[in-house]
């Protein structure tokens, strides 16, 4: 026998706390899909409360049905005639317990850069239901200081940097160009936001300026989620450079450095970008695409501005930067039980500076090494290609490059209490798409790259609490391109704990 479909009747909307339902009519109707006239459905349930626990405002939603009896009454001249009804009516209750709208946090922090310890404090300030639409106003205040060792000749030795951001999230597709169906049914953000840092180093002192208008929605159903990026705009603005930072490193004849004089110019960026992410059974795919500067050169070549002393086109006496980057990012769990897996990673990652640019702006470079790449490297000690520095220090200017490759195979095993293990190898480097004087052997050639390839090993120890993790990883390095010498360069056949050893710790997986 076939279960009877049912129509709903009437929508009550009722307030789970005495704050009753502070939402405005328009936005309970645009996230509810439960509506009179139409045919219950079970995947309009589960979007509804999706739609529903997704809104700050909202602390939870229950829905309840209630059949109606089936009866109709039929006049007949002047009596009425009662019979069974052939249809089935549901009246629904959708109760909703509103959130605490306002909420204030803080956090300290400490910090190890390269050895040098400092500390941080984050104010944060939230309101989830801003113009009762659970519109959300994020406003956060940072502040850090950092003593920094191993600097000659500069007055000051300490790092400061104080910033605010603040964003303003709204819970459905802001757009005139998509329908009403789309917006209710995508699980859509749109999110403006505007921030102001300041950074106070011994060798300079820098000030960046973003604005961005950006999109993100979904696809529960076929896992998938989008992002756009329609408007990115940073400026970058150095006031301050100090004199024996400009003698050493900029204004040194023999040191023809673009990079690095490059990353200390004030710099207009203004990008687009579209991403896509795949995430289903133990799978997940990430691709985004980027690009920057090709508005504002429309715009410099219609109105023929002036250039500067690089060649550079400049709008307001900025120069502007002008690129394209492209990444995926690929990840697979084979799981043999519910302690133990398998885990393959691929990270790759092309940007390339065009027209206006000869250099990526640094914040758009790729660097290797670090708890999330060839783990026996330090963040930055790896690559370009078999680039190394002539001091045998991290070089953080030109350890960076255009294309990156990361492969990683690791073994997960739960160990006791909260206590988890992994086993791992990893294998990537860096490369620069161009011949950088400044970077010898980093330049990407495809009959040299493979044999670039650095190898590391290592162990690792988390620390898992369910809604976060504490991670202690180990690497050894096995083989290093870096060097000619066959006990250097297979450093797997001939250990050296000093030279090859590095640990890491992080919060979260590495992939």
């Amino acid at each position: 026998i076939l279960h009877p479909r049912y129509i709903i009747n009437k929508v009550n909307i009722l307030p789970g706390n005495s704050t009753g339902v502070n939402l405005r009519k328009a936005v309970i109707s645009e996230n509810n899909l439960i509506e009179p006239g139409r045919y219950f459905s079970s995947s309009d349930l589960q979007k509804t409360y999706n739609n529903f626990a997704r809104l700050g405002a909202v602390r939870y939603t229950n829905i309840d049905f209630r059949e109606l009896n089936s009866i109709e009454n039929i006049i007949v001249g002047k009596t009425f005639n009662y019979q069974q009804s052939q249809k089935h009516y549901l009246d629904v209750d959708i109760t909703l317990s509103s959130n605490k709208p306002n909420t204030i946090s803080f956090q300290p922090e400490g910090t190890n850069t390269a050895g040098n310890l400092g500390a941080a404090a984050v104010l944060s300030y939230q309101n989830r239901n801003l113009f009762r639409g659970s519109e959300l106003l994020s406003v956060e205040l940072r502040a850090a200081f950092e003593a920094i060792t191993g600097l000659e000749g500069y007055e000051n030795h300490d790092y400061e940097e104080y910033g605010i951001q603040t964003s303003l999230q709204f819970p459905r597709f802001l757009s005139p160009f998509v329908s009403r169906d789309f917006r209710r049914r995508s699980n859509s953000v749109s999110e403006a936001s505007i921030s102001w840092n300041l950074q106070n180093r011994p060798e300079f002192h820098r000030r960046v300026f973003s604005a961005m208008w950006k999109y993100r929605w979904a696809n529960p159903t076929k896992h998938f989620k989008y992002g756009l990026d329609v408007l990115n705009l940073s400026f970058v603005y150095m006031p301050w450079i100090s004199s024996t930072f400009k003698t050493d490193y900029l204004d040194d004849i023999s040191n023809r450095n673009a990079i690095l004089r490059y990353n200390y110019e004030d710099l207009l960026v203004m990008r687009m970008g579209f991403s896509v992410i795949y995430n289903y059974n133990d799978q997940a795919i990430r691709a985004q695409f980027e690009t920057a500067g090709n508005l504002l050169n429309g715009v410099s070549r219609i109105f023929n501005l002036k250039k500067n002393d690089q060649g550079q086109r400049m709008l307001f006496n900025i120069a502007y930067a002008q690129y394209a980057k492209f990444d995926f990012d690929y990840t697979k769990i084979i799981s043999f039980d519910e302690n133990n897996s398998l885990v393959l990673h691929g990270d790759f990652g092309i940007a390339w500076p065009y027209g206006n640019s000869k250099v990526l702006p640094f914040e758009k470079r790729y660097i290797a090494g670090g708890p999330n790449s060839v783990r026996g490297w330090s963040v930055r000690e790896l690559g370009p290609g078999k680039f190394k520095g002539s001091d045998g220090r991290i070089d953080f200017i030109n350890q960076t490059g255009d294309l990156k490759l990361d492969l990683n195979l690791e073994y997960r095993t739960h160990l006791f209490w909260k206590f988890d293990g992994a086993a791992y190898i990893d294998a990537g480097n860096i490369w620069t798409l161009r011949n950088y004087e400044e970077q010898q052997g980093g330049q990407f050639k495809i009959g040299e790259f493979y044999k670039q390839l650095a190898f590391a090993y290592g162990l690792g120890l988390r620390l898992n609490f369910n809604y976060f993790i504490l991670r202690f990883d180990t690497g050894m390095k096995a083989i290093s391109p870096v060097y000619d010498d066959f006990k250097e360069h297979y450093a797997l056949f001939n250990p050296n704990f000093k030279r090859d050893f590095t640990f890491h710790f992080a919060v979260g997986l590495p992939f």
